[in-house]
Protein backbone atom coordinates (compact mmCIF):
# COMPACT_ATOMS: atom_id res chain seq x y z
CA UNK A 1 0.00 0.00 0.00
CA UNK A 2 1.23 3.28 -1.03
CA UNK A 3 0.15 5.40 1.86
CA UNK A 4 1.88 6.27 5.34
CA UNK A 5 1.14 6.51 8.80
CA UNK A 6 -0.22 10.10 9.74
CA UNK A 7 1.93 9.79 12.92
CA UNK A 8 1.92 13.01 15.06
CA UNK A 9 1.28 15.54 12.62
CA UNK A 10 -1.96 12.75 11.57
CA UNK A 11 -3.13 12.98 14.75
CA UNK A 12 -3.01 16.67 15.47
CA UNK A 13 -5.24 16.91 12.08
CA UNK A 14 -8.19 14.66 14.87
CA UNK A 15 -7.25 16.12 18.28
CA UNK A 16 -5.87 19.24 17.30
CA UNK A 17 -6.81 21.90 19.77
CA UNK A 18 -10.14 23.93 18.84
CA UNK A 19 -9.95 27.78 18.77
CA UNK A 20 -13.45 28.63 17.74
CA UNK A 21 -13.69 32.28 15.86
CA UNK A 22 -16.64 33.51 17.56
CA UNK A 23 -17.63 36.43 15.09
CA UNK A 24 -17.02 33.91 11.95
CA UNK A 25 -19.42 30.76 13.65
CA UNK A 26 -22.26 33.82 14.53
CA UNK A 27 -21.93 34.40 10.33
CA UNK A 28 -22.26 30.85 9.67
CA UNK A 29 -25.15 29.66 12.10
CA UNK A 30 -26.98 32.96 10.37
CA UNK A 31 -26.71 31.79 6.40
CA UNK A 32 -27.53 28.35 7.85
CA UNK A 33 -30.81 29.22 9.50
CA UNK A 34 -32.08 30.35 5.54
CA UNK A 35 -31.87 27.03 4.82
CA UNK A 36 -35.84 25.61 5.00
CA UNK A 37 -36.71 24.31 8.31
CA UNK A 38 -35.93 20.93 10.13
CA UNK A 39 -32.49 21.01 8.08
CA UNK A 40 -30.03 19.70 10.54
CA UNK A 41 -26.52 20.92 9.99
CA UNK A 42 -22.91 19.69 10.71
CA UNK A 43 -19.54 21.98 10.00
CA UNK A 44 -16.09 21.28 10.40
CA UNK A 45 -13.30 23.82 9.16
CA UNK A 46 -9.81 23.72 10.02
CA UNK A 47 -7.08 26.04 8.74
CA UNK A 48 -3.60 25.90 7.47
CA UNK A 49 -2.11 24.37 10.80
CA UNK A 50 -4.71 22.08 11.70
CA UNK A 51 -6.19 24.07 14.34
CA UNK A 52 -10.19 23.33 14.23
CA UNK A 53 -12.24 27.19 13.22
CA UNK A 54 -15.88 26.71 13.59
CA UNK A 55 -17.45 23.02 14.73
CA UNK A 56 -21.00 22.50 13.98
CA UNK A 57 -22.47 19.08 15.21
CA UNK A 58 -19.33 18.29 14.64
CA UNK A 59 -19.16 14.74 15.65
CA UNK A 60 -23.17 13.85 15.11
CA UNK A 61 -23.14 11.24 12.05
CA UNK A 62 -24.61 12.48 8.22
CA UNK A 63 -26.02 10.67 5.41
CA UNK A 64 -23.11 11.71 3.21
CA UNK A 65 -24.49 10.89 -0.49
CA UNK A 66 -21.73 11.08 -3.16
CA UNK A 67 -19.44 12.13 -0.35
CA UNK A 68 -18.66 8.57 -0.51
CA UNK A 69 -16.76 9.21 -3.45
CA UNK A 70 -13.81 10.50 -1.09
CA UNK A 71 -13.11 7.38 0.46
CA UNK A 72 -13.23 5.65 -2.48
CA UNK A 73 -11.32 7.75 -4.33
CA UNK A 74 -8.64 8.36 -1.94
CA UNK A 75 -8.47 4.11 -1.23
CA UNK A 76 -8.21 3.92 -4.92
CA UNK A 77 -4.90 6.12 -5.00
CA UNK A 78 -3.40 4.47 -2.13
CA UNK A 79 -3.75 0.67 -3.31
CA UNK A 80 -3.91 0.97 -7.16
CA UNK A 81 -1.70 2.44 -9.96
CA UNK A 82 -2.28 5.54 -11.41
CA UNK A 83 0.08 6.22 -14.14
CA UNK A 84 0.60 4.23 -17.50
CA UNK A 85 -2.03 1.83 -19.04
CA UNK A 86 -4.86 0.80 -16.60
CA UNK A 87 -4.10 -3.02 -16.15
CA UNK A 88 -7.98 -3.27 -15.97
CA UNK A 89 -8.04 -4.43 -19.21
CA UNK A 90 -11.09 -6.32 -20.93
CA UNK A 91 -10.23 -9.24 -23.28
CA UNK A 92 -11.92 -11.68 -25.70
CA UNK A 93 -10.95 -15.40 -26.60
CA UNK A 94 -12.47 -18.82 -28.33
CA UNK A 95 -13.45 -21.36 -26.44
CA UNK A 96 -14.07 -23.87 -28.70
CA UNK A 97 -16.64 -22.14 -30.74
CA UNK A 98 -17.39 -20.02 -28.38
CA UNK A 99 -16.89 -16.35 -27.74
CA UNK A 100 -15.76 -15.14 -24.48
CA UNK A 101 -15.88 -11.89 -23.87
CA UNK A 102 -13.88 -11.31 -20.00
CA UNK A 103 -14.26 -8.43 -17.96
CA UNK A 104 -11.58 -7.00 -15.24
CA UNK A 105 -12.82 -4.02 -13.78
CA UNK A 106 -12.44 -1.47 -17.00
CA UNK A 107 -15.48 1.28 -17.09
CA UNK A 108 -14.45 2.63 -20.13
CA UNK A 109 -15.24 0.14 -22.51
CA UNK A 110 -17.55 1.67 -25.19
CA UNK A 111 -19.46 0.54 -28.25
CA UNK A 112 -19.67 4.15 -29.50
CA UNK A 113 -19.43 4.50 -33.33
CA UNK A 114 -16.73 7.20 -32.88
CA UNK A 115 -15.26 4.95 -30.20
CA UNK A 116 -11.06 5.97 -30.28
CA UNK A 117 -9.46 3.89 -27.47
CA UNK A 118 -10.61 1.11 -25.26
CA UNK A 119 -13.17 -0.16 -28.09
CA UNK A 120 -15.44 -2.76 -28.42
CA UNK A 121 -14.68 -3.22 -32.11
CA UNK A 122 -10.99 -3.80 -31.54
CA UNK A 123 -12.20 -6.90 -29.81
CA UNK A 124 -14.81 -7.99 -32.53
CA UNK A 125 -12.43 -7.36 -35.41
CA UNK A 126 -9.65 -10.01 -33.87
CA UNK A 127 -12.92 -12.34 -33.55
CA UNK A 128 -13.90 -11.40 -37.00
CA UNK A 129 -10.49 -11.86 -38.25
CA UNK A 130 -10.00 -15.54 -37.63
CA UNK A 131 -13.58 -17.57 -37.64
CA UNK A 132 -16.80 -16.24 -39.61
CA UNK A 133 -18.69 -18.85 -37.54
CA UNK A 134 -19.10 -18.55 -33.79
CA UNK A 135 -21.04 -20.67 -31.54
CA UNK A 136 -22.03 -18.32 -27.85
CA UNK A 137 -21.15 -15.59 -26.98
CA UNK A 138 -20.11 -15.26 -23.38
CA UNK A 139 -19.82 -12.51 -20.68
CA UNK A 140 -17.63 -13.13 -18.14
CA UNK A 141 -17.76 -10.75 -15.13
CA UNK A 142 -16.33 -13.54 -12.65
CA UNK A 143 -13.59 -11.14 -11.64
CA UNK A 144 -15.63 -9.41 -9.05
CA UNK A 145 -18.19 -11.25 -7.25
CA UNK A 146 -21.78 -10.95 -8.30
CA UNK A 147 -22.94 -7.68 -6.46
CA UNK A 148 -24.70 -5.55 -8.69
CA UNK A 149 -26.30 -3.17 -6.13
CA UNK A 150 -24.87 -2.38 -2.38
CA UNK A 151 -27.48 -2.65 0.82
CA UNK A 152 -29.01 0.05 1.12
CA UNK A 153 -29.76 1.38 -2.00
CA UNK A 154 -33.43 2.12 -3.10
CA UNK A 155 -34.50 -0.24 -5.49
CA UNK A 156 -36.34 2.27 -7.82
CA UNK A 157 -32.83 3.51 -8.72
CA UNK A 158 -32.22 0.61 -10.50
CA UNK A 159 -33.80 1.38 -13.56
CA UNK A 160 -32.25 4.75 -13.78
CA UNK A 161 -28.65 5.42 -14.92
CA UNK A 162 -27.55 6.33 -11.46
CA UNK A 163 -28.56 2.83 -10.11
CA UNK A 164 -27.39 0.81 -12.95
CA UNK A 165 -25.99 -2.98 -12.02
CA UNK A 166 -22.12 -3.03 -11.35
CA UNK A 167 -20.47 -6.04 -12.89
CA UNK A 168 -16.52 -6.41 -14.53
CA UNK A 169 -18.17 -6.80 -17.36
CA UNK A 170 -18.91 -2.93 -18.01
CA UNK A 171 -19.66 -1.25 -21.36
CA UNK A 172 -21.01 1.98 -22.52
CA UNK A 173 -21.30 3.26 -18.51
CA UNK A 174 -23.55 0.33 -18.39
CA UNK A 175 -26.85 2.50 -19.61
CA UNK A 176 -28.99 2.42 -22.72
CA UNK A 177 -29.93 5.52 -24.54
CA UNK A 178 -32.82 6.13 -26.17
CA UNK A 179 -34.59 8.58 -27.77
CA UNK A 180 -38.02 9.62 -28.23
CA UNK A 181 -39.42 11.51 -30.93
CA UNK A 182 -42.12 12.03 -33.27
CA UNK A 183 -42.53 10.27 -36.66
CA UNK A 184 -45.58 10.46 -38.61
CA UNK A 185 -47.52 12.46 -35.96
CA UNK A 186 -46.82 9.50 -33.62
CA UNK A 187 -44.52 9.71 -30.32
CA UNK A 188 -41.73 6.79 -30.84
CA UNK A 189 -39.01 5.29 -29.00
CA UNK A 190 -35.98 4.71 -30.72
CA UNK A 191 -31.95 3.58 -29.82
CA UNK A 192 -31.75 -0.03 -29.21
CA UNK A 193 -33.93 -3.25 -29.29
CA UNK A 194 -32.30 -4.87 -25.98
CA UNK A 195 -35.13 -3.86 -24.00
CA UNK A 196 -39.00 -4.34 -24.91
CA UNK A 197 -40.58 -1.09 -25.14
CA UNK A 198 -44.13 -0.68 -24.18
CA UNK A 199 -44.70 3.01 -25.58
CA UNK A 200 -47.31 4.72 -23.68
CA UNK A 201 -45.99 7.97 -24.97
CA UNK A 202 -48.30 10.54 -26.48
CA UNK A 203 -47.77 13.67 -28.76
CA UNK A 204 -48.94 17.04 -26.75
CA UNK A 205 -47.60 20.90 -26.02
CA UNK A 206 -44.03 20.00 -24.70
CA UNK A 207 -41.48 16.90 -23.29
CA UNK A 208 -41.92 15.04 -20.14
CA UNK A 209 -41.07 11.59 -20.19
CA UNK A 210 -40.91 9.06 -17.77
CA UNK A 211 -40.07 5.78 -17.63
CA UNK A 212 -40.53 3.00 -15.52
CA UNK A 213 -39.15 -0.98 -15.30
CA UNK A 214 -39.50 -3.80 -12.62
CA UNK A 215 -36.38 -5.18 -11.29
CA UNK A 216 -35.08 -8.22 -13.39
CA UNK A 217 -37.54 -7.13 -16.17
CA UNK A 218 -37.10 -6.51 -19.93
CA UNK A 219 -39.78 -4.86 -20.23
CA UNK A 220 -39.32 -1.30 -20.46
CA UNK A 221 -42.66 1.60 -20.01
CA UNK A 222 -42.09 4.83 -21.48
CA UNK A 223 -44.82 7.40 -20.99
CA UNK A 224 -45.44 11.11 -20.96
CA UNK A 225 -45.39 13.84 -23.98
CA UNK A 226 -43.22 15.18 -26.60
CA UNK A 227 -43.82 17.75 -28.70
CA UNK A 228 -43.98 17.64 -32.44
CA UNK A 229 -40.35 18.53 -33.87
CA UNK A 230 -38.87 18.01 -30.58
CA UNK A 231 -37.08 14.82 -29.22
CA UNK A 232 -35.96 13.86 -25.97
CA UNK A 233 -32.83 11.35 -24.92
CA UNK A 234 -33.43 8.61 -22.03
CA UNK A 235 -30.59 6.93 -20.38
CA UNK A 236 -31.72 3.56 -18.48
CA UNK A 237 -29.95 1.36 -16.38
CA UNK A 238 -29.17 -2.55 -17.07
CA UNK A 239 -29.75 -4.93 -14.78
CA UNK A 240 -27.14 -7.78 -16.06
CA UNK A 241 -24.35 -5.41 -17.77
CA UNK A 242 -22.46 -8.85 -18.89
CA UNK A 243 -25.43 -10.12 -20.56
CA UNK A 244 -25.78 -6.81 -22.58
CA UNK A 245 -22.34 -6.78 -23.43
CA UNK A 246 -22.01 -10.59 -24.84
CA UNK A 247 -25.64 -9.34 -26.35
CA UNK A 248 -23.89 -6.30 -28.12
CA UNK A 249 -20.83 -7.78 -29.15
CA UNK A 250 -22.64 -10.72 -30.84
CA UNK A 251 -24.46 -8.18 -32.34
CA UNK A 252 -20.90 -6.13 -33.79
CA UNK A 253 -19.86 -9.46 -34.90
CA UNK A 254 -22.58 -10.04 -37.34
CA UNK A 255 -22.50 -6.39 -38.64
CA UNK A 256 -19.12 -7.89 -39.51
CA UNK A 257 -20.16 -10.80 -41.42
CA UNK A 258 -19.62 -13.71 -38.67
CA UNK A 259 -22.33 -15.93 -38.05
CA UNK A 260 -23.61 -16.35 -34.36
CA UNK A 261 -25.12 -19.84 -34.65
CA UNK A 262 -25.73 -20.22 -30.65
CA UNK A 263 -27.08 -18.06 -27.46
CA UNK A 264 -25.91 -15.19 -25.27
CA UNK A 265 -24.69 -16.42 -22.08
CA UNK A 266 -23.06 -15.25 -19.20
CA UNK A 267 -20.89 -16.19 -16.52
CA UNK A 268 -21.28 -14.72 -12.71
CA UNK A 269 -19.26 -15.33 -9.59
CA UNK A 270 -22.05 -15.49 -6.97
CA UNK A 271 -20.76 -13.31 -3.88
CA UNK A 272 -20.40 -15.31 -0.72
CA UNK A 273 -19.56 -13.80 2.62
CA UNK A 274 -17.88 -16.39 3.90
CA UNK A 275 -15.16 -15.37 0.46
CA UNK A 276 -14.10 -11.89 1.79
CA UNK A 277 -10.52 -11.18 2.92
CA UNK A 278 -9.80 -14.42 0.87
CA UNK A 279 -7.78 -14.63 -2.43
CA UNK A 280 -9.46 -16.39 -5.09
CA UNK A 281 -7.53 -18.17 -6.57
CA UNK A 282 -8.07 -19.08 -10.27
CA UNK A 283 -6.96 -22.03 -13.04
CA UNK A 284 -5.20 -21.01 -16.14
CA UNK A 285 -7.20 -19.40 -18.43
CA UNK A 286 -7.13 -19.58 -22.60
CA UNK A 287 -4.78 -17.28 -23.63
CA UNK A 288 -6.89 -14.20 -25.43
CA UNK A 289 -6.90 -12.98 -28.69
CA UNK A 290 -6.73 -9.59 -27.88
CA UNK A 291 -7.24 -6.70 -25.12
CA UNK A 292 -7.98 -3.72 -25.21
CA UNK A 293 -5.64 -1.03 -23.85
CA UNK A 294 -7.38 1.73 -20.94
CA UNK A 295 -6.13 5.05 -20.27
CA UNK A 296 -4.33 5.92 -17.07
CA UNK A 297 -6.70 5.35 -13.91
CA UNK A 298 -5.98 8.80 -12.48
CA UNK A 299 -7.66 10.11 -15.97
CA UNK A 300 -11.10 8.05 -14.99
CA UNK A 301 -11.01 9.16 -10.83
CA UNK A 302 -10.91 12.40 -12.53
CA UNK A 303 -14.22 12.04 -14.22
CA UNK A 304 -15.61 9.85 -11.38
CA UNK A 305 -15.24 12.92 -9.04
CA UNK A 306 -16.08 15.51 -11.28
CA UNK A 307 -18.99 14.40 -12.51
CA UNK A 308 -20.19 12.24 -9.76
CA UNK A 309 -20.04 9.02 -11.60
CA UNK A 310 -21.99 6.28 -9.40
CA UNK A 311 -20.77 3.03 -11.62
CA UNK A 312 -17.06 4.35 -11.80
CA UNK A 313 -16.94 4.78 -8.21
CA UNK A 314 -18.06 1.28 -7.39
CA UNK A 315 -15.97 -0.51 -9.85
CA UNK A 316 -12.93 1.64 -8.06
CA UNK A 317 -14.60 0.10 -4.53
CA UNK A 318 -14.33 -3.50 -5.95
CA UNK A 319 -10.74 -3.20 -8.13
CA UNK A 320 -9.28 -1.82 -4.49
CA UNK A 321 -11.02 -5.04 -2.92
CA UNK A 322 -9.48 -7.26 -5.26
CA UNK A 323 -5.84 -6.13 -4.02
CA UNK A 324 -5.13 -9.85 -1.92
CA UNK A 325 -8.59 -10.36 -1.51
CA UNK A 326 -11.83 -11.39 -3.11
CA UNK A 327 -13.33 -7.73 -5.01
CA UNK A 328 -16.07 -7.65 -3.24
CA UNK A 329 -17.78 -4.66 -1.42
CA UNK A 330 -16.34 -5.85 2.00
CA UNK A 331 -13.19 -6.25 0.87
CA UNK A 332 -12.76 -3.11 -0.40
CA UNK A 333 -14.67 -1.17 2.52
CA UNK A 334 -11.68 -3.07 4.60
CA UNK A 335 -9.17 -0.93 2.72
CA UNK A 336 -11.35 2.20 3.81
CA UNK A 337 -11.16 1.02 7.16
CA UNK A 338 -7.11 0.56 7.44
CA UNK A 339 -7.00 4.12 5.85
CA UNK A 340 -9.35 5.90 8.31
CA UNK A 341 -7.19 4.03 10.58
CA UNK A 342 -3.84 5.62 9.80
CA UNK A 343 -5.65 8.90 10.01
CA UNK A 344 -6.78 8.30 13.04
CA UNK A 345 -10.23 8.51 12.90
CA UNK A 346 -12.31 6.86 15.22
CA UNK A 347 -14.02 3.78 14.22
CA UNK A 348 -17.90 4.97 15.40
CA UNK A 349 -17.28 8.32 13.20
CA UNK A 350 -18.16 6.49 9.99
CA UNK A 351 -20.07 3.35 8.54
CA UNK A 352 -19.77 2.88 4.50
CA UNK A 353 -22.04 0.51 2.48
CA UNK A 354 -20.77 1.32 -0.91
CA UNK A 355 -18.03 3.06 -2.75
CA UNK A 356 -20.68 5.92 -4.99
CA UNK A 357 -22.50 7.14 -2.30
CA UNK A 358 -26.36 5.66 -3.36
CA UNK A 359 -26.51 3.84 0.13
CA UNK A 360 -28.43 5.42 2.77
CA UNK A 361 -26.23 3.26 5.12
CA UNK A 362 -23.64 5.46 4.97
CA UNK A 363 -22.80 7.69 7.58
CA UNK A 364 -19.65 9.88 8.37
CA UNK A 365 -19.26 12.78 11.10
CA UNK A 366 -17.83 16.31 9.58
CA UNK A 367 -14.99 15.98 11.68
CA UNK A 368 -14.05 12.60 10.49
CA UNK A 369 -14.02 13.81 7.42
CA UNK A 370 -11.69 16.72 7.65
CA UNK A 371 -9.46 14.14 9.11
CA UNK A 372 -9.43 11.56 6.23
CA UNK A 373 -8.47 15.08 3.97
CA UNK A 374 -6.39 16.49 6.10
CA UNK A 375 -4.43 12.85 6.02
CA UNK A 376 -4.74 12.69 2.19
CA UNK A 377 -3.36 16.09 1.79
CA UNK A 378 -0.39 14.43 3.31
CA UNK A 379 0.52 11.41 1.00
CA UNK A 380 2.71 11.43 -1.81
CA UNK A 381 -0.21 11.14 -4.36
CA UNK A 382 -2.27 13.99 -1.84
CA UNK A 383 -2.05 16.53 -4.35
CA UNK A 384 -2.83 14.87 -7.52
CA UNK A 385 -5.88 13.50 -5.64
CA UNK A 386 -7.01 16.65 -4.94
CA UNK A 387 -6.93 17.50 -8.69
CA UNK A 388 -9.97 15.35 -9.51
CA UNK A 389 -12.33 17.00 -7.31
CA UNK A 390 -14.64 19.57 -8.98
CA UNK A 391 -13.90 23.22 -8.93
CA UNK A 392 -16.08 26.45 -7.84
CA UNK A 393 -17.41 28.06 -11.10
CA UNK A 394 -15.23 26.00 -13.43
CA UNK A 395 -15.81 22.60 -13.61
CA UNK A 396 -18.06 19.53 -12.88
CA UNK A 397 -20.93 19.44 -10.25
CA UNK A 398 -19.49 23.35 -8.78
CA UNK A 399 -19.65 24.24 -12.38
CA UNK A 400 -22.54 26.20 -11.94
CA UNK A 401 -21.68 27.18 -8.15
CA UNK A 402 -19.82 30.46 -6.57
CA UNK A 403 -19.67 31.56 -9.83
CA UNK A 404 -18.94 35.28 -9.43
CA UNK A 405 -17.99 35.26 -5.36
CA UNK A 406 -14.91 34.98 -3.65
CA UNK A 407 -14.38 31.03 -3.79
CA UNK A 408 -15.08 30.78 -7.62
CA UNK A 409 -11.48 28.95 -9.09
CA UNK A 410 -10.70 28.59 -4.78
CA UNK A 411 -12.65 25.83 -4.02
CA UNK A 412 -12.05 22.24 -4.76
CA UNK A 413 -14.71 19.79 -3.28
CA UNK A 414 -16.71 16.79 -3.40
CA UNK A 415 -20.54 17.34 -4.11
CA UNK A 416 -23.53 15.25 -2.51
CA UNK A 417 -27.05 14.82 -3.09
CA UNK A 418 -29.58 12.52 -2.33
CA UNK A 419 -33.04 12.86 -0.96
CA UNK A 420 -32.86 15.19 1.93
CA UNK A 421 -29.24 15.47 1.77
CA UNK A 422 -26.54 17.64 0.63
CA UNK A 423 -22.70 17.85 1.37
CA UNK A 424 -19.59 19.78 0.13
CA UNK A 425 -16.24 18.56 1.57
CA UNK A 426 -12.78 19.77 0.16
CA UNK A 427 -10.68 22.83 0.76
CA UNK A 428 -10.66 26.36 -0.20
CA UNK A 429 -8.29 29.43 -0.32
CA UNK A 430 -9.63 32.10 2.00
CA UNK A 431 -9.50 35.86 2.22
CA UNK A 432 -6.15 35.40 4.36
CA UNK A 433 -4.78 33.31 1.69
CA UNK A 434 -4.60 29.58 3.86
CA UNK A 435 -5.69 27.18 2.44
CA UNK A 436 -8.92 25.40 4.54
CA UNK A 437 -9.88 22.17 4.79
CA UNK A 438 -13.78 21.50 5.51
CA UNK A 439 -16.79 19.18 5.53
CA UNK A 440 -20.14 20.34 5.43
CA UNK A 441 -23.72 18.20 5.18
CA UNK A 442 -27.25 19.19 5.68
CA UNK A 443 -29.25 16.14 6.32
CA UNK A 444 -33.35 16.36 6.38
CA UNK A 445 -33.81 18.82 4.16
CA UNK A 446 -37.84 19.23 3.35
CA UNK A 447 -38.58 17.40 0.39
CA UNK A 448 -39.41 19.83 -2.59
CA UNK A 449 -36.81 22.50 -0.85
CA UNK A 450 -32.99 23.33 -0.99
CA UNK A 451 -30.24 23.85 1.21
CA UNK A 452 -27.49 24.90 -1.28
CA UNK A 453 -28.02 28.71 -1.42
CA UNK A 454 -27.51 28.42 2.70
CA UNK A 455 -24.66 26.21 2.27
CA UNK A 456 -22.67 28.19 0.06
CA UNK A 457 -23.28 31.16 1.90
CA UNK A 458 -21.96 29.97 5.09
CA UNK A 459 -18.75 28.47 3.29
CA UNK A 460 -18.28 32.35 1.77
CA UNK A 461 -19.00 33.32 5.25
CA UNK A 462 -15.65 31.15 6.33
CA UNK A 463 -13.40 32.35 3.47
CA UNK A 464 -14.26 35.84 4.29
CA UNK A 465 -13.65 35.93 7.84
CA UNK A 466 -10.41 33.35 7.73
Amino acid sequence: MRYRRAGMAGAALWLSAAAPDPGVEAAVRAALAQAPAGTRFGLVVRDAGGVERVAIDADNRFVPASNTKIFTTIAAFANLPMDGPDGARTGVRIEGRDVVLVGAGDARLSSAEDCASDCLSTLADAVAAGTRVVGDVIGDDSAFPDQRWSPGMGWNNIVTRYGTGISALTLDDNELALTVGVEDGKAVVSGSDYYRIDNRVTVGPGNAIAYDRMPGSDLLRVSGTVARGASERIRVGIDDPAHYAAWKLAKMLRSKGVRVTGRVLVRHRPYRAAEDGAVVQRGVSPPMLTQTQPGALREDIAVTNKVSQNLHAELLLRRVGAVQGSGSIADGLKKVSAIMALADVPRTAWDLSDGSGMSTYNRVTPRAMVALLGWARMQPWGAAWLETLPVAGVDGTLARRFKGTALADKLRAKTGSLAGTSALAGTMTAASGQTLTFALYANDIPEGTSATAAMDAALLAVAAGL
